[in-house]
């Protein structure tokens, strides 16, 4: 899947795609036709940057039924001919889900669009999953045969059945179709589930990796493996270092930190941060400047997990610094330091955010730290980031910090954020927003009586509309 193209903030499709509470608010009072241009946009080409943790569904869907929109588009998305080319669960994944909370608000069409899809789509299983959080015994027996024939009847076809009966997310389906009174149904999905058990069986009695008796060497060699068979296994084999290494190995393993390949090299380093090793901090510092991208990345995680005061002394030592060891330095103060780490830290997000932009992965820790430290005076910097990421995780962080350094936060940003794609947004914005907008009042009264609302969110909202203020 290509990155997405992310419209201005500005614009009814830039919010949108960013779930913004105020892609929301505005598609309510813009024309209908453009409001729901935009909103096929979003559901059709996904704009997330990582479609498997951000949430945008309920958003879309919560907007398809106030601007009451045709699934037209939708439907022509499913089932034109690039289904069967471009089989990637990421070009139907956001549509489908869509179309479930869609169907959990009752919406009939939605529902006979997933059955549909899942008796001849290419990403079947997707649509399958949503129909079993909501479909009825009798529409899921239904698709039991459909399901079934894209499986052949040999071996090779017994055994893909199987791996989808053994991964299945949900599996009401496989379940009710096991006691199905055909036995052709029956019989197939019974097989399957028990070979899928066996297979399981047998995975669990053949673990692969370390095995006791293990030499420090041969522990570098296995982490060196991996790296050349493309799977970085620094982290368990450092774990596995523990269990093996001695006092007498600590020669062997800084001379590894030191000048390594690069398996043994990050493995090393590894173990040394976590044993609290006194060389660990000039040997992290060296591999910073003389390592490979994989060396670098595995000292600058190594030195951010540890948690001595020691290495928050060396983090305000190294903070200032122009390179990948300065951030790693800034985010360890985020998290651990103290007031007095303040404008280091303060520095560290307006140096991300000018060097590397509103989606900066470094963002994440430093917002987090800038809202526990208090910094006030980055409110702006905050608001810049709320506005611009296209990060709904990292928009969700921003608007934490915002409620505990920007007293505008109540009667700003968090009023949209009770409209927002993120549940814990909407938390935040639920225990904030000032109920003083007759917005904020209705919005609320609306989520607690939401079915499809988080529980955490409602609790939220119950908590601001109790029986003394039943009345606001």
């Amino acid at each position: 899947m290509f990155d997405p193209v992310i419209a201005p903030s500005g614009t009814l499709l830039g919010l949108l795609q960013r779930g913004r509470g105020d892609g929301t608010l505005h598609a309510l009072t813009a024309p209908r036709a453009e409001a729901l241009a935009a909103l096929n946009h979003c559901v059709l080409r996904d704009p997330r940057h990582d479609w498997q943790v951000e949430n945008r569904s309920l958003y879309y869907a919560r907007l398809f039924l106030d601007l009451n929109g045709e699934l037209d588009e939708i439907e022509a998305h499913l089932f034109e001919v690039d289904d069967v080319f471009d089989t990637e669960e990421s070009r139907t994944g956001l549509a489908l889900a869509v179309l479930g909370h869609l169907a959990s608000y009752g919406r009939r069409d939605a529902l006979e669009l997933l059955r549909r899809y899942a008796a001849s789509g290419s990403n079947w299983a997707w649509a399958l999953d949503e129909l079993a959080l909501r479909d009825d015994d009798a529409g899921l027996r239904a698709l039991a045969a459909p399901v079934l024939a894209r499986f052949a009847t040999d071996p090779e076809g017994e055994a893909e059945l199987a791996v989808v009966v053994r991964d299945a997310f949900e599996p009401r389906p496989w379940r009710l179709w096991a006691d199905d009174p055909r036995e052709s149904v029956s019989t197939r999905v019974r097989a399957a589930q028990e070979a899928g058990c066996f297979d399981r069986w047998q995975r669990q009695m053949r673990p692969a990796g370390p095995r006791p008796g293990w030499s420090v060497q041969a522990v570098f060699e296995w982490a060196q493996q991996g790296i050349e068979r493309g799977a970085a296994l620094h982290v368990p084999a450092a774990r596995c270092l523990s269990a093996v290494a001695g006092p007498e190995d600590r020669p062997e393993i800084l001379a590894a930190a030191t000048d390594g390949t690069d398996g043994a090299r990050a493995t090393a380093l590894r173990y040394l941060a976590d044993s609290n090793d006194p060389d660990a901090f000039d040997l992290i510092e060296l591999a910073v400047v003389t390592g490979s991208p994989l060396v670098v990345e595995a000292a600058l995680d190594s030195f951010e997990r540890m948690r001595s005061i020691a290495a928050v002394d060396r983090a305000r030592g190294w903070a200032r610094r122009p390179d990948p060891l300065g951030a790693a330095a800034g985010r360890m103060l985020a998290c651990l330091g103290g007031a007095q780490d303040r404008d280091l830290v303060l520095a560290a997000l307006r140096e991300a955010v000018r060097g590397e932009g509103p989606d900066a992965p470094t963002l994440w820790t430093l917002v987090d730290g800038t809202g526990r430290l208090g910094i006030a005076c980055a409110a702006p910097v905050l608001r810049h980031i709320y506005r611009e990421t296209a990060s709904s995780h990292l928009r969700g962080r921003a608007a934490r910090a915002l409620a505990a350094t920007d007293p505008s936060f109540a009667t700003g940003f968090a009023v949209e954020c009770l409209w927002d794609c993120e549940e814990t947004t909407r938390e935040i914005a639920a225990r904030h927003a000032e109920t003083g907008d007759a917005r904020v009042v209705e919005r609320l009264r609306r989520l607690a009586a939401d079915p499809a609302e988080e529980a955490e969110v409602q609790t939220a909202v119950r908590s601001r509309i109790g029986p003394d203020t039943a009345a606001m």
